[in-house]
């Protein structure tokens, strides 16, 4: 009998202790999602290389408007604990679709391709300016959008699945009489396309603000060569947002709000003039 007994003990003691293991295999893998004082960690992905919105400084820290937004944005929420993974176009992209980031941002447009697979918040975070390379030999006679259709329109043919296509349609659809030629075509290399342009084989090309500076305009730019010839004419700023995974729409209306009280506050401008020395909100039309 005592030796009966002692077997069941010992079933007993090693169920119990399974049991305890299990348990504590659990608690962890739900602790691995909250941070200090039982705060949801919010992964946030940003590109490590677009200056000024979303970059690495010189110290190895996320920087950039757009991350300074969001860091201000995790004031506003102590719910939550933000941790920043600066990375590549692709990885945050299908990070955020897959769930393996929260939230991404790298001045990001809204298109109906990108709605599919992503919420967007109802509040932009900020802005980037939208406009046309053109040669300076036609910048008396091309100073705007419908300045150049009424030119020419001859126009860098662009992707269809491009934000910039949707710019250019946009604006056909308001300017029915005098539109640009809008037509698509495959990727390209930027070079191409200022080549071309220097070449009158078309006349401008619709490129961000910020890209044209680093790509022409800085002594160091890659094809500053060509920055004697070619010059540039603002259109308008479109609204860039975070985009979020599909099912965090919670977390992007807790977003939403914090950027109402950032905004009403005068963080957004404050910060907006610290990055670019400007508003850029003040362009969206």
């Amino acid at each position: 009998m005592k030796l009966k007994n002692l077997g069941k003990a010992l079933a007993l003691a090693v169920l119990t202790g399974a049991l305890a293991i299990a348990a504590g295999c659990g608690s962890s893998a739900k602790d691995s999602g909250s941070g200090d004082g039982g705060k949801r960690v919010i992964h946030v992905a940003h590109t490590n290389y677009y200056v000024p919105y979303d970059f690495v400084n010189e110290n190895g820290e996320s920087d950039g408007f757009e991350v300074a937004v969001m860091k201000e944005v995790a004031k506003k929420l102590p719910q939550y604990e933000f941790e920043f993974t600066p990375t590549s176009d692709d990885d945050l992209l299908i990070g955020v679709e897959s769930g393996k980031y929260d939230v991404g941002t790298k001045g990001i447009w809204i298109t109906d391709a990108r709605k599919k697979k992503y919420v967007f918040p109802k509040n932009n975070i900020g802005a980037s300016v939208i406009g046309l390379v053109i040669r300076k030999d036609t910048e008396n006679e091309i100073h705007d959008l419908p300045s150049f259709a009424q030119f020419s329109g001859k126009l860098v043919p662009i992707a269809p699945q491009d934000a910039r296509y949707m710019v250019i349609d946009d604006f056909n659809k308001e300017h029915a009489d005098t539109p640009i030629k809008l037509t698509s075509s495959e990727s390209f290399q930027v070079s191409d396309a200022y080549s071309w342009v220097m070449e009158g084989r078309y006349d401008g090309y619709l490129e961000v603000e910020l890209s044209y500076k680093n790509n022409i305009q800085k002594d160091s730019a890659p094809y500053h060569q060509f920055n004697d010839r070619l010059t540039y004419i603002r259109y308008k700023s479109i609204p860039t947002y975070p985009i979020f995974n599909k099912k965090e729409q919670k977390f992007a209306d807790a977003y939403d709000k914090a950027i109402e009280e950032l905004r009403a506050e005068g963080k957004i401008a404050e910060l907006e003039q610290k990055y670019f020395g400007e508003s850029l909100s003040n362009y969206i039309q």
